[in-house]
């Protein structure tokens, strides 16, 4: 392995650099039109979580927005581990990565047609996890607001790709801020029922059995997913379904998940609190609980060693 760098590097176009080299030309199509995609993991005590499947999806929307990135597969994984060993020296006490690998169409050549693109713009990163800002939504819950703005219909673009066109959610998150700088934004589809967030799928309970957006409009998170897997093999029902604000409002319990909090529990949506307010509820512990277990690392722990006050 090279010689350390004293801060930290990133895998840009076939070379590991520092972050301060990574340099993107204004004509590269990721940033003149988001005609780009992306994955994202984070560690847990440094240790990669599940890189092969955020990989695999990366695949899948690279496929769907038929952008080829020149490495295979099992390439894209050995690159991620080598840029995260090159930056593990780096991390603080009980700190943890984002591990991201993103990807754009390359570079539009100058005077020559839009889609006259050969090259790709690979980059593979690390990002320190925002554990200190987020850990008061571990102790009091998330506050989410739905905003006006509306998830762009998948009969126009398909939610399961994760791609750098992030205009509509970031809209979204803007919105709901304004009036709630805590608020986490959830949009509804074009049918009125709850939809994602910034990042983030959205469940709730009711009667003992957690519900949640069908796939077809969501992005399928590897979060969304784990919480899945961990809620049937706890033995609680699992349901896709149209979840409309009514059903939240009158849910016993709501919870986000996401790449960086993994699972978290709503205290009220657009100011209904959720159940008694008690955060999190029994389901969302147990959830938590068997989340922890899999990945040996107390994550909920770690965020609350943050709060101030």
């Amino acid at each position: 392995m090279a010689e350390l760098s004293n801060q930290r590097v990133a895998y840009f176009n076939g070379r590991i650099v520092p972050e301060s080299e990574v340099l993107l030309p204004f004509r590269d199509r990721g940033f003149k039109y988001g005609d780009a995609v992306f994955d994202m993991t984070r560690t847990f005590g440094g240790r990669i979580f599940r890189l092969r499947e955020h990989v695999e999806r990366l695949y899948r929307s690279l496929k769907y927005a038929r952008i080829d990135p020149g490495l295979s597969p099992e390439e894209m994984i050995e690159i991620s581990h080598e840029v995260l060993e090159r930056n593990r020296h780096l991390l603080g006490e009980d700190d943890d990565y984002w591990v991201g690998q993103r990807i754009s169409r390359g570079l539009e050549p100058e005077g020559g047609d839009l889609f006259t693109v050969e090259n790709p713009t690979v980059i593979v990163e690390c990002n320190p996890l925002p554990l200190k800002p987020r850990a008061k939504l571990f102790r009091d819950g998330i506050d989410v607001v739905v905003p006006s703005v509306r998830r762009v219909p998948p009969e126009c673009l398909s939610p399961n790709a994760k791609t750098h066109n992030y205009m509509n959610l970031v809209l979204a998150d803007l919105e709901a801020k304004a009036g709630n700088p805590d608020a986490w934004a959830v949009v509804l589809d074009m049918n009125g029922n709850l939809c994602e967030g910034l990042g983030s799928n959205i469940f709730v309970v009711r009667d003992g059995a957690v519900v949640t957006p069908r796939e077809q409009f969501v992005l399928p998170g590897v979060s969304r997913a784990t919480a899945i897997e961990l809620a049937e093999e706890e033995g609680i029902d699992v349901i896709e379904d149209d979840v409309s604000l009514y059903d939240a409002y009158n849910a016993d319990e709501c919870f986000l998940t996401s790449t960086s909090l993994c699972i978290c529990p709503v205290r009220r949506v657009n100011g209904a609190v959720i159940g008694d307010g008690t955060v999190p509820g029994p389901i969302t512990r147990r959830i938590t609980d068997a989340y922890i277990r899999l990945v040996d690392h107390d994550f909920v722990d770690q965020y609350l060693k943050r709060l101030e006050g």
